[in-house]
Protein backbone atom coordinates (compact mmCIF):
# COMPACT_ATOMS: atom_id res chain seq x y z
CA UNK A 1 0.00 0.00 0.00
CA UNK A 2 1.67 3.45 -0.87
CA UNK A 3 1.41 6.13 1.14
CA UNK A 4 -0.46 9.32 -0.33
CA UNK A 5 1.54 12.76 -0.63
CA UNK A 6 -0.51 14.28 3.07
CA UNK A 7 1.23 11.49 4.89
CA UNK A 8 4.31 11.44 3.01
CA UNK A 9 5.00 15.27 4.06
CA UNK A 10 3.56 14.47 7.30
CA UNK A 11 6.02 11.56 7.97
CA UNK A 12 8.91 13.98 6.74
CA UNK A 13 7.77 16.93 9.17
CA UNK A 14 7.99 14.92 12.38
CA UNK A 15 11.31 12.79 11.47
CA UNK A 16 12.48 16.55 10.63
CA UNK A 17 11.60 17.71 13.92
CA UNK A 18 12.14 14.84 16.09
CA UNK A 19 14.77 16.58 18.02
CA UNK A 20 11.88 18.85 19.58
CA UNK A 21 9.73 16.17 20.07
CA UNK A 22 12.20 14.13 21.67
CA UNK A 23 12.19 16.78 24.28
CA UNK A 24 8.85 16.88 24.76
CA UNK A 25 8.53 13.10 25.79
CA UNK A 26 11.72 13.70 27.78
CA UNK A 27 10.36 16.43 29.84
CA UNK A 28 6.78 14.65 30.27
CA UNK A 29 8.53 12.07 31.40
CA UNK A 30 10.76 13.89 34.18
CA UNK A 31 7.17 15.49 35.28
CA UNK A 32 5.55 11.84 35.52
CA UNK A 33 8.67 10.21 37.31
CA UNK A 34 10.59 13.07 38.20
CA UNK A 35 12.43 10.49 40.54
CA UNK A 36 14.11 8.06 37.82
CA UNK A 37 16.66 10.63 36.67
CA UNK A 38 16.96 13.18 39.01
CA UNK A 39 20.18 14.04 40.89
CA UNK A 40 20.64 11.39 43.49
CA UNK A 41 17.87 9.39 41.69
CA UNK A 42 17.29 5.45 40.45
CA UNK A 43 19.84 5.82 37.33
CA UNK A 44 22.62 7.62 39.68
CA UNK A 45 22.42 10.28 36.61
CA UNK A 46 24.99 12.33 38.69
CA UNK A 47 27.09 9.48 36.59
CA UNK A 48 25.21 7.20 34.49
CA UNK A 49 24.53 10.70 32.30
CA UNK A 50 26.55 13.66 33.80
CA UNK A 51 29.44 11.01 33.31
CA UNK A 52 28.36 8.24 30.87
CA UNK A 53 26.22 10.13 27.99
CA UNK A 54 28.91 13.49 28.33
CA UNK A 55 31.85 11.08 27.71
CA UNK A 56 30.00 9.38 24.63
CA UNK A 57 29.84 12.95 23.17
CA UNK A 58 33.00 13.83 23.60
CA UNK A 59 34.45 10.29 22.25
CA UNK A 60 32.60 10.55 18.75
CA UNK A 61 34.33 14.29 18.88
CA UNK A 62 37.30 12.64 19.33
CA UNK A 63 36.77 10.39 16.90
CA UNK A 64 35.53 12.83 14.66
CA UNK A 65 38.13 15.72 14.38
CA UNK A 66 41.53 15.92 13.24
CA UNK A 67 43.61 16.44 15.61
CA UNK A 68 45.54 19.89 13.23
CA UNK A 69 42.46 21.52 13.89
CA UNK A 70 42.35 21.10 17.30
CA UNK A 71 45.65 22.44 17.91
CA UNK A 72 45.12 25.44 15.53
CA UNK A 73 42.34 26.66 17.18
CA UNK A 74 43.88 26.48 20.71
CA UNK A 75 46.59 29.12 18.70
CA UNK A 76 43.18 31.03 17.61
CA UNK A 77 43.83 34.00 20.24
CA UNK A 78 40.77 35.95 18.29
CA UNK A 79 38.48 33.13 18.42
CA UNK A 80 38.98 32.83 22.22
CA UNK A 81 38.48 36.63 22.43
CA UNK A 82 34.98 36.61 20.94
CA UNK A 83 33.31 33.91 22.64
CA UNK A 84 35.14 34.41 26.26
CA UNK A 85 34.05 37.87 26.65
CA UNK A 86 30.63 37.57 25.19
CA UNK A 87 30.35 35.06 27.59
CA UNK A 88 32.12 36.17 31.12
CA UNK A 89 31.81 40.07 30.37
CA UNK A 90 28.68 40.83 27.89
CA UNK A 91 26.05 38.35 29.23
CA UNK A 92 26.31 39.54 32.57
CA UNK A 93 26.87 43.11 32.15
CA UNK A 94 23.25 42.48 29.89
CA UNK A 95 21.52 40.16 32.72
CA UNK A 96 22.60 42.71 35.57
CA UNK A 97 20.91 45.72 33.16
CA UNK A 98 17.69 43.67 33.18
CA UNK A 99 17.78 43.00 36.67
CA UNK A 100 18.11 46.52 37.70
CA UNK A 101 15.11 47.40 35.33
CA UNK A 102 12.90 45.01 37.03
CA UNK A 103 13.75 45.81 40.38
CA UNK A 104 13.23 49.63 39.51
CA UNK A 105 9.98 48.67 38.32
CA UNK A 106 8.90 46.01 40.27
CA UNK A 107 9.10 47.15 43.89
CA UNK A 108 6.25 44.61 44.90
CA UNK A 109 8.77 41.64 44.00
CA UNK A 110 6.07 40.07 41.53
CA UNK A 111 9.43 38.53 40.29
CA UNK A 112 10.65 36.15 42.45
CA UNK A 113 13.93 37.42 43.82
CA UNK A 114 15.41 33.85 44.21
CA UNK A 115 14.54 34.32 40.18
CA UNK A 116 17.11 37.38 39.65
CA UNK A 117 19.52 35.68 41.83
CA UNK A 118 19.58 32.93 39.68
CA UNK A 119 20.38 34.87 36.44
CA UNK A 120 22.91 36.86 37.64
CA UNK A 121 24.49 33.63 38.48
CA UNK A 122 23.45 31.94 34.97
CA UNK A 123 25.19 34.85 33.01
CA UNK A 124 28.33 34.34 35.23
CA UNK A 125 28.57 30.71 34.21
CA UNK A 126 31.00 29.06 30.99
CA UNK A 127 29.37 27.81 28.20
CA UNK A 128 27.89 24.38 27.61
CA UNK A 129 29.79 21.02 27.72
CA UNK A 130 28.06 19.27 24.90
CA UNK A 131 24.75 20.60 23.17
CA UNK A 132 26.77 23.60 21.40
CA UNK A 133 29.38 21.13 20.00
CA UNK A 134 26.84 18.63 18.71
CA UNK A 135 24.57 21.89 17.43
CA UNK A 136 28.09 23.23 15.59
CA UNK A 137 28.48 19.79 13.88
CA UNK A 138 24.75 19.65 12.98
CA UNK A 139 24.97 23.02 11.25
CA UNK A 140 28.18 22.58 9.16
CA UNK A 141 29.94 24.43 11.52
CA UNK A 142 33.84 24.01 13.13
CA UNK A 143 33.08 21.31 15.50
CA UNK A 144 37.13 21.77 16.20
CA UNK A 145 36.46 25.29 17.52
CA UNK A 146 33.41 24.59 19.54
CA UNK A 147 35.36 21.91 21.51
CA UNK A 148 38.27 23.98 22.00
CA UNK A 149 35.95 27.00 23.37
CA UNK A 150 34.44 24.27 25.81
CA UNK A 151 37.68 23.20 27.07
CA UNK A 152 39.06 26.74 27.57
CA UNK A 153 35.61 28.58 29.33
CA UNK A 154 34.75 25.35 31.53
CA UNK A 155 38.53 25.74 32.96
CA UNK A 156 38.07 28.97 33.79
CA UNK A 157 34.59 28.85 34.65
CA UNK A 158 34.81 27.59 38.19
CA UNK A 159 37.89 30.49 39.24
CA UNK A 160 35.49 33.07 37.97
CA UNK A 161 31.79 32.72 38.22
CA UNK A 162 31.73 32.25 41.44
CA UNK A 163 33.51 35.58 42.51
CA UNK A 164 32.56 37.36 39.48
CA UNK A 165 28.86 36.36 40.68
CA UNK A 166 29.02 37.54 44.40
CA UNK A 167 30.45 40.76 43.27
CA UNK A 168 27.08 41.67 40.60
CA UNK A 169 24.93 40.26 43.18
CA UNK A 170 22.56 43.79 43.82
CA UNK A 171 23.32 45.72 47.39
CA UNK A 172 19.41 45.12 47.65
CA UNK A 173 18.47 43.93 51.12
CA UNK A 174 16.01 40.93 49.54
CA UNK A 175 19.70 39.18 48.30
CA UNK A 176 21.37 39.49 51.31
CA UNK A 177 21.42 35.53 51.50
CA UNK A 178 23.23 35.57 47.99
CA UNK A 179 25.76 38.33 48.62
CA UNK A 180 26.71 36.62 52.21
CA UNK A 181 25.59 33.15 52.21
CA UNK A 182 29.24 31.99 50.58
CA UNK A 183 29.76 28.17 51.11
CA UNK A 184 33.20 26.42 50.91
CA UNK A 185 34.63 25.99 47.17
CA UNK A 186 36.96 23.13 47.46
CA UNK A 187 34.88 19.92 47.21
CA UNK A 188 33.02 21.53 44.21
CA UNK A 189 36.93 22.15 42.83
CA UNK A 190 37.42 18.92 42.79
CA UNK A 191 34.18 17.59 41.47
CA UNK A 192 34.28 19.87 38.40
CA UNK A 193 37.62 19.06 37.53
CA UNK A 194 36.86 15.33 38.33
CA UNK A 195 34.35 15.46 35.84
CA UNK A 196 35.86 17.41 33.33
CA UNK A 197 38.76 15.19 33.20
CA UNK A 198 36.90 11.91 32.92
CA UNK A 199 34.08 13.11 30.90
CA UNK A 200 35.20 15.67 28.71
CA UNK A 201 39.18 15.18 28.61
CA UNK A 202 39.94 11.26 28.83
CA UNK A 203 37.38 10.51 25.98
CA UNK A 204 38.36 13.16 23.59
CA UNK A 205 42.05 11.40 24.07
CA UNK A 206 41.15 8.37 23.26
CA UNK A 207 39.15 9.05 20.25
CA UNK A 208 42.44 11.14 19.31
CA UNK A 209 44.15 8.12 20.25
CA UNK A 210 41.93 5.66 17.74
CA UNK A 211 41.97 8.17 14.86
CA UNK A 212 45.63 8.74 14.94
CA UNK A 213 46.37 5.21 14.87
CA UNK A 214 43.64 3.54 12.39
CA UNK A 215 42.59 7.08 10.43
CA UNK A 216 40.90 5.41 7.11
CA UNK A 217 39.11 2.35 8.98
CA UNK A 218 38.11 5.31 11.64
CA UNK A 219 36.67 7.60 9.40
CA UNK A 220 35.22 4.53 7.65
CA UNK A 221 33.35 3.57 10.41
CA UNK A 222 31.57 6.97 11.75
CA UNK A 223 30.60 7.30 8.20
CA UNK A 224 28.93 3.85 7.67
CA UNK A 225 27.65 3.95 11.18
CA UNK A 226 26.56 7.02 11.34
CA UNK A 227 27.74 7.80 15.08
CA UNK A 228 28.14 11.72 15.40
CA UNK A 229 23.99 11.26 15.54
CA UNK A 230 24.20 9.95 18.14
CA UNK A 231 25.22 12.79 19.91
CA UNK A 232 22.37 14.42 19.95
CA UNK A 233 20.19 11.48 21.20
CA UNK A 234 22.18 11.96 24.52
CA UNK A 235 21.25 16.02 24.53
CA UNK A 236 17.63 14.31 25.20
CA UNK A 237 19.20 12.48 28.18
CA UNK A 238 20.80 15.62 29.44
CA UNK A 239 17.50 17.36 29.50
CA UNK A 240 15.60 14.05 30.91
CA UNK A 241 18.08 14.64 33.74
CA UNK A 242 17.52 18.32 34.32
CA UNK A 243 14.65 18.66 34.02
CA UNK A 244 13.65 15.56 36.54
CA UNK A 245 15.95 17.39 38.89
CA UNK A 246 13.85 20.51 38.55
CA UNK A 247 10.52 18.54 38.93
CA UNK A 248 11.89 16.80 42.07
CA UNK A 249 12.31 20.03 44.25
CA UNK A 250 8.87 21.62 43.51
CA UNK A 251 11.33 24.94 42.62
CA UNK A 252 9.32 25.36 39.39
CA UNK A 253 5.91 24.79 40.65
CA UNK A 254 6.44 26.78 43.59
CA UNK A 255 7.44 29.90 41.41
CA UNK A 256 4.47 32.85 40.90
CA UNK A 257 3.12 32.70 37.37
CA UNK A 258 4.37 35.85 36.69
CA UNK A 259 7.73 34.71 37.08
CA UNK A 260 7.43 31.34 35.01
CA UNK A 261 6.05 33.53 32.21
CA UNK A 262 9.20 36.21 32.41
CA UNK A 263 11.95 32.96 32.46
CA UNK A 264 10.67 31.19 29.64
CA UNK A 265 9.90 34.47 27.23
CA UNK A 266 12.89 36.08 28.33
CA UNK A 267 15.16 32.95 28.18
CA UNK A 268 13.75 32.43 24.12
CA UNK A 269 15.19 36.57 23.52
CA UNK A 270 18.02 36.17 25.80
CA UNK A 271 19.15 33.56 23.36
CA UNK A 272 18.19 35.24 20.03
CA UNK A 273 19.84 38.40 21.01
CA UNK A 274 22.82 36.77 22.03
CA UNK A 275 23.21 34.66 18.60
CA UNK A 276 22.98 37.96 17.23
CA UNK A 277 25.76 39.60 19.12
CA UNK A 278 27.93 36.62 18.42
CA UNK A 279 27.24 36.48 14.73
CA UNK A 280 28.19 40.61 14.45
CA UNK A 281 31.23 40.01 16.94
CA UNK A 282 32.25 37.10 14.26
CA UNK A 283 31.70 38.95 10.93
CA UNK A 284 31.65 42.52 11.68
CA UNK A 285 30.98 45.01 9.26
CA UNK A 286 33.87 45.73 7.07
CA UNK A 287 34.22 49.30 7.54
CA UNK A 288 35.40 48.32 10.96
CA UNK A 289 38.30 46.49 9.30
CA UNK A 290 39.06 49.68 7.07
CA UNK A 291 42.22 50.57 8.49
CA UNK A 292 45.60 49.35 8.82
CA UNK A 293 45.68 48.65 11.92
CA UNK A 294 41.85 47.76 12.83
CA UNK A 295 42.26 44.60 10.36
CA UNK A 296 43.61 42.33 13.36
CA UNK A 297 40.68 42.80 15.68
CA UNK A 298 37.80 43.08 12.66
CA UNK A 299 39.01 40.25 10.36
CA UNK A 300 35.66 38.32 9.33
CA UNK A 301 35.86 35.02 10.47
CA UNK A 302 35.15 32.18 8.43
CA UNK A 303 31.38 30.57 7.94
CA UNK A 304 32.83 27.49 9.69
CA UNK A 305 34.07 29.08 12.76
CA UNK A 306 30.92 32.11 12.75
CA UNK A 307 28.69 29.00 13.21
CA UNK A 308 30.76 27.49 15.98
CA UNK A 309 31.05 30.34 17.74
CA UNK A 310 27.76 31.36 17.74
CA UNK A 311 26.39 28.36 19.67
CA UNK A 312 29.22 28.92 22.43
CA UNK A 313 28.97 32.46 23.22
CA UNK A 314 25.38 32.26 24.22
CA UNK A 315 25.35 29.15 25.52
CA UNK A 316 25.48 28.00 29.89
CA UNK A 317 26.57 24.92 31.05
CA UNK A 318 24.30 22.95 33.36
CA UNK A 319 26.59 20.38 34.54
CA UNK A 320 28.92 22.84 35.90
CA UNK A 321 26.37 25.16 36.94
CA UNK A 322 24.47 23.30 39.27
CA UNK A 323 27.25 22.22 41.56
CA UNK A 324 28.75 25.18 41.29
CA UNK A 325 25.62 26.97 42.82
CA UNK A 326 24.65 24.24 45.18
CA UNK A 327 28.44 24.64 46.46
CA UNK A 328 28.66 28.22 46.72
CA UNK A 329 25.71 28.66 48.55
CA UNK A 330 25.53 25.53 51.02
CA UNK A 331 24.30 27.25 53.97
CA UNK A 332 21.49 28.45 52.32
CA UNK A 333 17.92 26.09 52.68
CA UNK A 334 17.61 23.33 49.65
CA UNK A 335 13.84 25.01 48.53
CA UNK A 336 15.41 28.42 48.02
CA UNK A 337 18.39 26.91 45.95
CA UNK A 338 16.54 24.82 43.59
CA UNK A 339 14.34 28.33 43.27
CA UNK A 340 17.58 29.71 42.39
CA UNK A 341 18.44 27.09 39.87
CA UNK A 342 15.36 27.54 37.78
CA UNK A 343 16.88 30.21 35.53
CA UNK A 344 19.87 27.78 34.87
CA UNK A 345 17.55 24.48 34.00
CA UNK A 346 15.10 26.24 32.24
CA UNK A 347 17.72 28.93 30.15
CA UNK A 348 19.77 25.75 29.40
CA UNK A 349 16.98 23.43 28.40
CA UNK A 350 15.24 26.25 26.08
CA UNK A 351 18.64 27.07 24.61
CA UNK A 352 18.65 23.77 22.91
CA UNK A 353 15.13 24.12 21.38
CA UNK A 354 16.00 27.51 19.87
CA UNK A 355 19.21 26.43 18.83
CA UNK A 356 17.11 23.28 17.03
CA UNK A 357 16.17 25.82 14.11
CA UNK A 358 19.35 28.30 14.22
CA UNK A 359 20.88 24.57 13.26
CA UNK A 360 18.56 24.91 10.10
CA UNK A 361 19.21 28.86 9.51
CA UNK A 362 22.91 28.20 9.79
CA UNK A 363 23.17 25.27 7.31
CA UNK A 364 21.04 27.52 4.56
CA UNK A 365 23.49 30.68 5.61
CA UNK A 366 26.33 28.40 5.19
CA UNK A 367 25.15 26.78 1.85
CA UNK A 368 24.32 30.41 0.30
CA UNK A 369 28.01 31.06 1.14
CA UNK A 370 29.58 28.05 -0.26
CA UNK A 371 27.30 28.64 -3.26
CA UNK A 372 28.46 32.41 -3.72
CA UNK A 373 32.10 31.01 -3.47
CA UNK A 374 31.86 28.33 -5.97
CA UNK A 375 29.96 30.51 -8.78
CA UNK A 376 32.90 33.47 -7.81
CA UNK A 377 35.60 30.26 -8.54
CA UNK A 378 33.79 29.67 -12.57
CA UNK A 379 33.41 33.98 -12.87
CA UNK A 380 34.56 33.65 -16.79
CA UNK A 381 38.21 35.09 -17.20
CA UNK A 382 39.38 34.65 -13.36
CA UNK A 383 42.94 33.02 -12.46
CA UNK A 384 42.81 31.39 -9.18
CA UNK A 385 46.56 30.75 -7.69
CA UNK A 386 46.49 28.30 -4.85
CA UNK A 387 50.05 29.70 -3.43
CA UNK A 388 50.61 32.02 -1.12
CA UNK A 389 52.60 35.71 -1.82
CA UNK A 390 50.33 36.74 -4.99
CA UNK A 391 49.23 39.67 -5.15
CA UNK A 392 45.08 39.64 -5.61
CA UNK A 393 41.76 39.79 -3.47
CA UNK A 394 42.06 37.48 -0.78
CA UNK A 395 38.87 34.99 0.15
CA UNK A 396 39.57 35.04 3.96
CA UNK A 397 36.57 32.88 4.93
CA UNK A 398 38.52 29.57 3.46
CA UNK A 399 41.11 27.64 5.29
CA UNK A 400 44.36 28.52 3.66
CA UNK A 401 43.86 32.06 1.98
CA UNK A 402 43.44 31.11 -1.44
CA UNK A 403 44.64 34.34 -3.31
CA UNK A 404 42.72 34.89 -6.58
CA UNK A 405 43.38 37.53 -9.18
CA UNK A 406 40.38 39.19 -11.30
CA UNK A 407 40.65 40.50 -14.70
CA UNK A 408 41.30 44.55 -14.14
Amino acid sequence: MELTPLLKRSLSLILHQWLLIGIGVVCALAYCFPNVAKHGGVIRSEYSIMYGVIAIIFLISGLSIPRQKLFSHFLNWRLHLVVQVISFLFIPALVLAVVHIILAGDPRGHIDRAVLAGYIFTACIPTTIASNVVMTRAAGGDDAAALVEVLLANVLGPFVTAAWTVALIPKDAAFDPWRYGGGSLESMYKDVFQQLGLSVLLPLFVGQLVRWTWPDRTAAVLAKTKLPKLATVCMLLLIWCTFSSCFATGALQSLSTQSVVFVVLFNIALYIVLTAVCFIGSRPPRIFGSRPWSKPIFKRMSPEETIAVCFCGPAKSTALGIPLLYAMWKPIDLFTKAKTSVPVLLYTTEQICVAHFFVQLFKRWHAKILEKEHSDDNVPGSVEMETTGVTGDVDETQPGHRHRVMPV
